[in-house]
């Protein structure tokens, strides 16, 4: 390994506004069977489903409706 490297002619990563952030995140089973049967059939990865999914509700500003039992 050298002790300098020169990076004057370096570049902007052009992807590097599309990175993901890995996360852990808890999804019922039956929720989680569904986007993967649902890939499945698309041919995609149940992860860029979700993915897109959540990517659309961002950007049509869909909001959940949420109620609490009483």
């Amino acid at each position: 390994m050298r002790n300098e490297y020169d990076f004057s002619d370096s570049k902007p990563n052009p992807y590097a506004r599309k990175l993901k952030k890995q996360i852990t995140i808890r999804i019922d089973e039956d929720a989680l069977a569904y986007f993967k049967e649902v890939a499945a059939e698309l041919g995609i990865p149940y992860q860029n489903l979700i993915n897109s999914y959540l990517r659309d509700c961002m950007t049509h500003k869909r909001k959940p409706s949420v109620r609490w039992a009483a």
